[in-house]
């Protein structure tokens, strides 16, 4: 099910998606298929992107556990 993958693994069945749709030997049934299958992982991508941009602009720099811990090599 599309709602339970990862962003990656939403966009890499998208694609998949569309390049089987470029394929012209298949047929209506299987067009309209692959056509909501690829709808449902591009709602998946927004979906993912969509929240992590709300954490993003909920982010507050000024509480130390969630600051970026410097780079010490």
């Amino acid at each position: 099910m599309a709602a339970d993958l990862s962003f990656r693994e939403a966009q890499t069945a998208l694609e998949l998606c569309l390049a089987q749709l470029q394929d012209q030997e298949l047929d209506v049934e299987s067009m309209a298929d692959l056509y909501r299958r690829a709808l449902a992982y591009a709602e998946r991508c927004e979906s993912v992107l969509q929240q992590v941009e709300q954490q993003v602009m909920q982010w507050d720099p000024t509480e130390p556990e969630l600051a970026p811990t410097p780079y010490v090599p």
